[in-house]
């Protein structure tokens, strides 16, 4: 069985940081791209951020130059840190990824509980 888990998530004032880590555990072959995503109330979930397994990235367009993701393979941990934090960035935070468990299965996909986010003005 493979989880996702997410930690780091809190309450910080706006203009301040934060750092999300998600582990992956369990029976794992291989970890594919691991993405970040957010759902703030009210909203449909948006992706934040990926990075592949060689390390490549990819951001949304409006959190460029703030948000950098980050992962250590050999820990199967997947980071992100965020800066300059704006109040419209509080949502819960989710970590997504593609998994292979055996040379015989495909890759499959896997979230995590997801970590609240809160920044106040």
């Amino acid at each position: 069985q493979v989880q996702l888990v997410e930690s780091g998530g809190g309450l910080v004032q706006a203009g301040g940081s934060l750092r999300l880590s998600c582990v992956a555990s369990g029976s794992i072959l291989r970890i594919n791209a691991m993405d970040w995503y957010r759902q703030a109330p009210g909203k449909q979930r948006e992706l934040v951020a990926t990075i592949a397994s060689g390390g490549s990235t990819n951001y949304a367009d409006s959190l460029k130059g703030r948000f950098t993701v980050s992962r250590d393979n050999a820990k199967n941990t997947a980071y992100l840190q965020m800066n300059s934090l704006k109040v419209e960035d509080t949502a819960v935070y989710y970590c997504h990824a593609g998994i292979r468990t055996s040379w015989a299965s495909p890759s499959y996909s896997y979230w995590g509980q997801g970590t609240q986010v809160t920044v106040s003005s």
